[in-house]
């Protein structure tokens, strides 16, 4: 089965400016954030009709990349220096090439969210700002949370945001608060986790996060914490979406008394978490068609 940067490669080389920002946004993390973004639609739909209405769609399709394109985007402008020491912008992903060319189309990515807001109830439009400008603060001076112990992990709430948008362009209102809870805790785990095999590049690089601070032993522990409670938080909404959420925490206390190296654990995710997004869109289809 070919690889996503082979599927890549055929439909627009790395050496053109297309093939470029592709790979920088991530393709194998898309639908982190095009995939809270429908389960969120589901969730708030009343009738399937609604899952095909001009804004939901648009708001999948901004999800799926442009946003991408502009949270990482900013990422690699301020972190160009410490991905010198990374060695996944070896083959897994980009180095930041710069180029006002590169600078412009992240830009345009960042407005096109902006653009996006008046088509929006009051609580998608506050979702949307907050997702804007945490993609920003994560990886930008002055906040920079991505170096703050802690809140590096609490910022990364903003992956479950697009849900929220996305809930509230067809609901218009806020999802239920054990729902964004549950969502928050789940994405906080998996950034910290994702931080593990940083800890050393990090280090190197005079970078503090939650990860390097607690060293690799206690990051499981607190990736199994955290997961716990979300699964919990999930589990007091729906014990059928608390079941589902349980398999992260068995999954991090496997890798960390296993031998696979976490660098490698760390490239199952995208893996499960589409199974994991598929199982929950499903269920929400399954309530849309049998009620249940």
């Amino acid at each position: 089965m070919p690889s996503v940067t082979t599927r890549l490669a055929s439909l627009a080389p790395a050496d053109t400016r297309a093939g470029y920002l592709l790979r920088l946004s991530r393709p194998r993390f898309w639908l982190y954030l095009a995939g809270p973004a429908a389960v969120g639609a589901v969730y708030a739909a009343e009738s399937t009709s609604e899952l095909f209405a001009p804004l939901v769609v648009g708001l999948t399709a901004y999800f799926l990349v442009p946003a991408n394109v502009f949270l990482y985007g900013v990422n690699d402008v301020f972190d160009a220096d410490i991905d010198e020491e990374n060695p996944k912008k070896e083959d897994k992903e980009v180095r930041y090439q710069g180029g006002r060319g590169v600078v412009l189309a992240v830009l345009a990515c960042g407005t096109l969210g902006v653009v996006i807001l008046p088509l929006l109830p009051a609580e998608g439009a506050l979702a949307m700002l907050a997702f804007l400008a945490l993609s920003v603060q994560y990886s930008a001076p002055p906040f920079r949370f991505k170096t703050t112990p802690f809140l590096d992990s609490l910022s990364n709430g903003l992956y479950i945001l697009p849900g929220v948008v996305a809930y509230a362009a067809v609901a218009g209102t806020f999802p239920p608060a054990l729902a964004v809870a549950g969502g928050w805790l789940w994405t906080m785990a998996m950034h910290t986790f994702s931080a593990i095999p940083d800890i050393e590049p990090d280090r190197r690089a005079g970078i503090e996060t939650t990860a390097t601070v607690l060293g690799e032993a206690r990051t499981y522990a607190y990736c199994g914490v955290v997961w716990t409670l979300s699964a919990v938080v999930f589990g007091l909404l729906d014990p059928r979406l608390g079941g589902v959420i349980a398999v992260y925490p068995f999954f991090t206390l496997w890798v960390a008394r296993s031998s696979v190296a976490v660098d490698r654990a760390y490239w199952w995710f995208p893996v499960l978490n589409t199974v994991v997004g598929a199982l929950l869109t499903m269920g929400g289809l399954w309530r849309l068609l049998y009620g249940a």
